[in-house]
């Protein structure tokens, strides 16, 4: 019987509750908070495994692209339950990563945001009264990609930001791309630097939404296998690699800019934000297959 149900949206204490529940049943990892939101949410980090390559994956960084977290519990619960098992994920030895690789996940990297997109208003948290004022579509939040306070936590980054602080056009919180009055001013990306910097990371994969491909490098700071390991992606999933766009201040790039190594943005499926739960079969295989295979990549170095 499984745990993780993808046909239903993932809000936060759905997120915190089935996490639980895996490790519960497949004690292979341990679950930490690296920080809270803005509304005091503590900020779930799940570690699995051993190896001396960590592996970075991540969430739910706009609160529209909630669909993100569905597909990285589903791959959770997935290797999990193939580690149990001695069973192949996405055709690969999952206790072979297991033994090789440290695996780091943050589902949920906004819970306050994807709570107001899922679930609406709650009229007994700070910031109800002030969120109305801050832009909303039609006669809900679907738009809506900012963390609770109107920041875009995906702009908050020490990358070039004052290029996207000059350029965005909301330039007070907004529901979507207000980049902050400086980097770093929010709790949840604070959070996000200070994981990546104590477990010195490998490699990080950030999973956003739509489009149906992935972006590989960064002001040319990405390693030589950076390449390779896109060209790789893009055979078994389909996604096409893109080297770079015109954006700074996300948390790939500065990355890629602070270490030098390995960071990958996912954007999965294709259409408007929120992407329904109608593509999670299309978009989930996909993604089940970048994700295993930058593992194995890993694993085997």
């Amino acid at each position: 019987m499984t745990i993780v149900n993808e046909c239903i949206p993932y809000n936060y204490e759905r997120t915190i509750t089935d996490l639980y529940r895996l490790i519960s049943k497949y004690p292979y990892g341990r679950i930490e908070s690296i920080g809270r939101s803005v509304l005091g949410k503590q900020i779930p980090h799940l570690l699995i495994g051993h190896g001396s390559h960590v592996v970075h994956i991540n969430a739910s960084f706009h609160a529209n692209e909630w669909i993100t977290t569905n597909a990285l519990m589903k791959f959770l619960e997935t290797y999990l339950r193939a580690i149990y098992r001695g069973e192949r994920v996405a055709g690969i030895d999952a206790q072979l990563l297991y033994e090789n690789i440290t695996l780091s996940i943050v589902p949920i990297v906004n819970p306050d945001g994807v709570n107001l997109v899922i679930d609406g208003i709650n009229a007994h948290e700070a910031y109800s009264a002030f969120i109305p004022y801050i832009g909303r579509e039609v006669n809900d939040f679907q738009g809506w990609k900012a963390n609770i306070r109107g920041v875009d936590l995906n702009n908050q980054f020490p990358a070039y930001w004052e290029i996207e602080r000059e350029r965005k056009i909301p330039k007070s919180p907004h529901f979507r791309d207000f980049p902050g009055y400086a980097p770093l001013s929010e709790p949840e990306a604070k959070a996000m630097v200070q994981v990546a910097k104590r477990y010195q990371f490998d490699c990080v994969i950030a999973l956003h939404t739509q489009g149906e491909e992935f972006y590989w490098g960064y002001m040319n700071k990405e390693p030589m296998e950076a390449k390779e390991m896109a060209e790789y992606f893009e055979k078994v999933s389909g996604y096409r690699a893109v080297r770079t766009i015109d954006s700074h201040a996300g948390y790939k790039d500065w990355f890629i800019l602070e270490t030098g190594k390995l960071g990958f943005t996912l954007e999965l499926g294709k259409g408007i934000n929120p992407i329904p739960l109608s593509q999670f079969h299309i978009l989930y295989p996909k993604t089940e297959s970048i994700l295993a295979n930058a593992m194995n990549i890993l694993a085997c170095k």
